[in-house]
């Protein structure tokens, strides 16, 4: 699809189909590399509209994609930089991707686009192909995204691109001088290139009763299914941890008319992320909605539909959403001997201590220019980007991943972006007003800025993100 010709004006759902990404745009959401056939040299971000009468407009490195009537056009246009390496400079027999989450899919679906033409083979434990993972604890739980928007690809994608996806496919081990996985089935699969991108599984409750039917968790399709099948006719949920899941599920599950208690055991939601002063709207906007929060408290057992709290208070609900973290999948990989830090430790090109073997995603740890840190991030995004990277250095291109970290979080008609990584700072400057749904928030420490958060701030979101990759 080509969008460089103003005569040829198309809909932000007709470039959503196209692309194969379903997206809901009541409210800004990035679509930085969400498209992965259009990739992250083309499309940058994002700036949705907001219902609030802001403008609306797709950023590319081509140009502006401005919506007129509903309609997108391309404006200022510019010239597309040159890779200044592209296609496939080593040609490995097989690809083996073991993990079908964000990472694996982009990588994947990039060797691909780069022209590799030997056998990919991608693992997944999971039942469904790749899906659209933070639409589960937004659109899609609310239920204002039917299930045909979550897939990444249509089915025959991966035939057609002769991916050789495997479902229900579990791997018990690696063994790297050999380059061979072995899967629960026993089957072995040789490998001349191996991409571990097995994402994360949520933490769960270490308390009586947390093994109910009613008591969820959510990562997979699979268990978006199954919240949303508790919730049918449930009059009142909890949700425990006060986490950007949590609230994410406590607004979808405010969408369904649902009471909802939310118990966390920080003082403010998501202050150790966004500081105070987010902290105190992101809770203030809730309570508009409804939510009923029980901070600095826990759950200790879960008797039926009775939930112990530490502090003696009982809860009742009918469905229990558990939203308290995530572990990467680490068995893999210290399993078969690789280099271990809080997560699979890479280097600048996403390789392991064991050559040839490339980690992306949840798990991977990796040196990152902007913080000056080896750090992990949880991302959606984050994991697609590398993902893209993997591919590519796999096939012998020796591509720095610098991109900088980034996300947004949706409750209810207010999206937050965050980009960088800030885990701890001595200053927050605030431009704009927070309670007004108006402003972009710097995280510095020693004068230095490290991470950006704003509330319909798309454009200078994009700017900080731009500058931190030295795009502008």
């Amino acid at each position: 699809m080509s969008v460089a010709d103003e005569a040829a004006p198309v809909t932000f759902t007709d470039i959503v189909r196209l692309e194969g990404v379903q997206k809901y745009f009541g409210a800004v959401h990035a679509l930085r590399n969400i498209d992965l056939r259009i990739g992250r040299n083309e499309i940058v971000g994002l700036i949705g509209d907001n219902g609030a009468g802001k403008s609306t407009l797709i950023k590319t490195m081509t140009g502006v994609l401005k919506p007129t009537a509903g309609r997108i056009f391309v404006r200022d246009k510019r010239e597309q930089p040159k890779p200044s390496v592209k296609g496939v400079v080593e040609a490995p027999g097989r690809i083996v991707i073991v993990g079908a989450g964000a990472a694996g899919f982009a990588a994947a679906e990039m060797l691909r686009r780069q022209d590799f033409s030997g056998s990919i083979v991608m693992l997944s434990n999971e039942a469904a192909p790749p899906v659209d993972r933070p639409n589960l604890s937004k659109d899609y739980l609310a239920g204002s995204a039917p299930e045909d928007w979550l897939p990444l690809r249509p089915d025959d994608f991966y035939k057609e691109a002769a991916i050789d996806l495997r479902l229900n496919t579990e791997v018990v081990s690696i063994d790297t001088k050999a380059r061979q996985v072995v899967l629960a089935s026993r089957e072995t699969l040789a490998w001349d290139r191996l991409l571990l991108a097995t994402g994360a599984d949520p933490v769960r409750l270490p308390i009586p009763g947390a093994d109910q039917p009613h008591v969820h968790v959510l990562r997979s399709l699979a268990d978006c299914r199954a919240i949303i099948a508790s919730a049918a006719g449930a009059r009142r949920a909890l949700v425990v941890g006060a986490s950007f899941i949590g609230l994410e599920v406590a607004a979808s599950l405010r969408a369904r008319d649902i009471e909802v208690h939310v118990v966390g055991l920080e003082q403010r939601p998501m202050e150790r992320v966004l500081g105070p002063e987010m902290g105190d709207f992101v809770r203030s906007l809730h309570e508009e909605h409804g939510v009923i929060f029980h901070l600095g408290d826990t759950v200790t057992a879960i008797d039926g539909k009775r939930a112990a709290l530490k502090s003696g208070g009982v809860l009742e609900a009918d469905v229990v959403v558990v939203g308290v973290g995530v572990r990467p999948r680490l068995a893999l990989a210290e399993k078969c001997g690789l280099a271990i830090d809080r997560g699979v430790s890479v280097n600048a090109y996403l390789e392991t201590s064991v050559a040839d073997v490339f980690a992306a995603g949840d798990i991977a740890r990796w040196p990152d220019p902007h913080s000056g840190e080896n750090i992990r991030v949880e991302h959606w995004v984050v994991a697609q980007r590398q993902g893209q990277t993997a591919a590519r250095n796999m096939l012998g291109q020796r591509e720095i991943f610098d991109a900088a970290p980034f996300f947004w979080s949706q409750h209810y008609d207010v999206p937050i972006n965050y980009v960088g990584h800030a885990e701890k700072w001595d200053e927050i400057a605030v431009d704009g007003n927070v309670a007004a749904r108006d402003c972009l928030l710097r995280y510095k420490s020693g004068g230095r800025l490290l991470a950006v958060a704003s509330i319909y701030r798309d454009a200078a979101s994009l700017e900080a993100e731009l500058s931190m990759e030295g795009t502008t």
